[in-house]
């Protein structure tokens, strides 16, 4: 008897992009941003993966890409929340709540921030 494969976040690879986007690095820049580096076995290529969103990065990856922008882990991969407007957020986020579902790929917006 096999697992069920663990379900994955549907916006996660959008919002990776975004958040290099909103810092304005390349891919191989994002990994220097994040303290990665060949020696863990990431390549810019992890990033292109991660970003298109046939792999799914590890937890320290997801960690470091929050501290990049000042969000918590939980903005990144609950579906259910945009990343703020303004990327590094100040003070540090914890997503906004997606006022209605199916909204497209809005990543901030005017909602409340969830405590």
């Amino acid at each position: 008897m096999g697992r069920a494969p663990r379900p994955k976040p549907a916006r996660l690879a959008e919002k990776l992009t975004h958040v290099r986007q909103a810092l304005g690095l390349s891919q191989d820049d994002m990994l220097a941003r994040l303290g990665l580096t060949n020696a863990e076995g990431l390549f810019r290529s992890s990033i292109s993966g991660y970003e298109r969103g046939t792999r799914e990065p590890p937890l320290p990856v997801l960690l470091s890409y929050a501290r990049a922008v000042n969000v918590s882990v939980e903005a990144l991969i609950d579906d259910e929340l945009d990343l703020p407007d303004k990327l590094p957020a100040s003070p540090k986020s914890e997503g906004i709540k997606r006022t209605t579902a199916g909204s497209g790929k809005r990543h901030g917006g005017s909602g409340k921030q969830t405590r």
